[in-house]
């Protein structure tokens, strides 16, 4: 596979070779043993982190969707099918038991 284009771990298109790859490391202050993988590691858990937040500030159930649908299904306003169900958690599962 040949890797063209330039970027601050490949700054010379085509090749990089180890000693580019460590100089590029130590001026990024990263140690010895880090290299692409490791940045773009930390760099895609810098991205994720507002949305790993907002989710972890999300309850778990959203109890206003569970008790909207309780009182429909009380109401008689939401049909309610065990064999339907049953069917689609057997399709799920793919008919293990």
């Amino acid at each position: 596979m040949k890797i063209t284009g330039t970027n601050p771990l490949n700054p010379a298109a085509g090749t990089t070779s180890s000693a580019s790859v460590e100089s590029t490391d130590r001026a990024l202050g990263a140690g010895p043993s880090s290299g692409p993988a490791m940045l773009a590691g930390e760099l895609a858990s810098e991205v994720l982190k507002p949305a790993q937040a907002t989710l972890a500030a999300m309850p778990e159930v959203d109890e206003v969707k569970v008790a909207a649908l309780r009182d429909a299904l009380a109401k008689g306003e939401i049909k309610f099918d065990a064999n339907r169900l049953s069917q689609l958690i057997q399709r799920y599962h793919g008919g293990r038991a």
